[in-house]
């Protein structure tokens, strides 16, 4: 045995992954969008005190209303104003069901488990069935994809800095809208009046309540937003992504933006990176088929089973669980309903 083969092969895919890392990184941005979003719903929710699992469910149901949207409208209004269309609906779909469930979990007080599942299994059968009595019938197509912004070729040849630059802002809006809106829940979670009081209800809502924070309201407030943005991860994979819409096209996203909130640690800069991580991961197996290594690394690589590649988020989502579930810590009351005391 050769006892250089393993150091070999480590340098080579060091060489390998410097060299297709200019290509590699909108891909990665690319696949962590609807993640990203999705794990920024769970940080809202979960900091409010509300555990949120149907966050799947709400992505397949906006990506459905926001493609249908577009499919009927782009023929009279026009490719662009029906996506922008979509878009909205899309959000407004996420802010509803967040609506449905902050009402069943906050002023029904119940199973929030329960709660989430029923958003699930609501969202593929209703979706599968218009799809199918809708769309699929009619033979007609959708209205595109939303454009893209082009970084200029100097910039994204400056070494470094450009690979970076083009990965962040050489996407569609959605996507680029996702560095933004973490910069902005993060400093508004730990640096204003509502992410403290937010942090409040989450931690220990009874005595957020003596100090005359109103935790029904808040609650309610923070499920229907960190939902709309789970809206508008659904939106992006249909108005944005693909430019279609299948059945079940979520394909387990929402439960992995939960493992990306929990390995950020309940954190918008921390379910980021989570996304990042998974996205990375998604993206490798992309990236093998489209530039292949050469020598000795190519070989070993293309010899791996495709369908181990396309497993490899999920596998990395339950490695990470199973270590980070028992070291991170959530909210004190996440999960566990509030009634307020009455008052003598």
């Amino acid at each position: 045995m050769d006892v250089l083969l393993i150091p070999r092969l480590l340098i080579e895919l060091v060489g390998y992954v410097l060299t297709v890392a200019p290509d590699i990184l909108p891909i990665v941005l690319a696949l962590a969008t609807p993640l990203a979003l999705g794990a920024l719903c769970g940080v809202l929710n979960e900091r409010s005190g509300v555990v949120n699992i149907g966050i799947e469910g709400i992505m397949l149901a906006s990506a459905f209303t926001g493609y249908l949207t577009g499919f009927a409208l782009h023929s009279t209004v026009g490719a662009l104003p029906s996506l922008v269309l979509g878009v909205a609906v899309a959000v407004l779909t996420g802010a509803v069901l967040g609506l449905f469930h902050a009402w069943l979990c906050v002023s029904v007080r119940a199973d929030q488990i329960i709660a989430g599942t029923i958003l699930n299994i609501g969202a593929f059968g209703l979706t599968a069935y218009f799809n199918k009595l809708i769309i699929t019938q009619s033979g007609l197509g959708g209205a595109g994809v939303l454009p893209g912004l082009r970084i200029a070729p100097e910039i994204a040849g400056l070494p470094l800095v450009g690979p970076i630059v083009t990965m962040f802002f050489q996407q569609g809006p959605i996507a680029m809208s996702v560095l933004f809106l973490v910069i902005v829940l993060q400093v508004l979670l730990f640096r204003s009046r509502w992410g403290l009081r937010t942090r409040a209800v989450g931690e220990h809502p009874k005595a957020a309540d003596t100090v005359g924070i109103d935790v029904y309201r808040l609650r309610y407030l923070n499920v229907i937003a960190g939902c709309a943005l789970a809206g508008l991860a659904g939106a992006y994979l249909t108005l944005e992504s693909t430019g279609s819409f299948q059945n079940g096209m979520t394909g387990g996203r929402g439960f992995i933006a939960l493992a990306a909130m929990i390995f950020g640690r309940w954190t918008p800069v921390g379910a980021l990176g989570g996304a990042l991580l998974f996205g990375t991961f998604t993206a490798l197996g992309v990236i093998v088929s489209v530039r292949p290594a050469g020598g000795e690394l190519g070989a070993l690589l293309q010899g791996i089973p495709t369908f181990w590649y396309a497993a490899l988020p999920y596998l990395v989502t339950i490695v990470i669980l199973a270590g980070a579930v028992g070291r991170a810590i959530p909210p004190a009351a996440d999960g566990i309903p509030y009634e307020k005391e009455a008052r003598a």
